[in-house]
């Protein structure tokens, strides 16, 4: 896949190397979608940052229906969620673990983007098979602590 995103990459003429134009396309979507189908975890990643050195979290996350992400929050980071393809829904839970709000987005619905707060325990789920979001959070990635999952 790092072949893949550096053929996408191409310097801005009028800007310094550093600086890349990343276009996205639907072959590559679909590489990724092939890919986290093909994945134990049902998912699959692209880093879109622009350098390692890059302190954000871009990136493009393909989940297939089945794939199980447990419950969890970010304590230093709101978490942006846009679905460019298929159907997701966003499951929000109190400290009890109870289900308290969910949310489905997809790329023609009435919810075109989610932010979910810092501290909210979450979940995603697939609705569709070719499902990929973009998710956006702040600071470098980071492990779950365990103190972080819910169920």
């Amino acid at each position: 896949m790092k072949n893949t995103l550096n053929q996408l990459k191409m310097t801005v003429p009028s800007r310094p190397a550093a600086f890349f134009l990343m276009k996205i396309t639907q072959a590559l979507l679909d590489d990724l979608s092939a890919r986290a189908k093909a994945s134990p975890r049902l998912r699959m990643n692209l880093d879109l940052r622009n350098s390692e050195a890059d302190q954000s979290q871009r990136m493009l996350n393909a989940i297939e229906p089945g794939s199980r992400v447990p419950v969890h929050r970010h304590r230093t980071t709101s978490e942006t969620v846009v679905c460019l393809r298929g159907r997701i829904v966003d499951e929000l839970y109190d400290d009890s673990g109870n289900m308290c709000n969910s949310v489905e987005l997809y790329p023609s619905g009435p919810v075109a983007l989610l932010n979910i707060p810092l501290g909210q325990w979450h979940t995603v789920r697939s609705l569709e098979s070719g499902t990929v979001i973009l998710e956006c959070k702040d600071g470098p990635w980071e492990p779950l602590d365990p103190d972080d999952i819910l169920l």
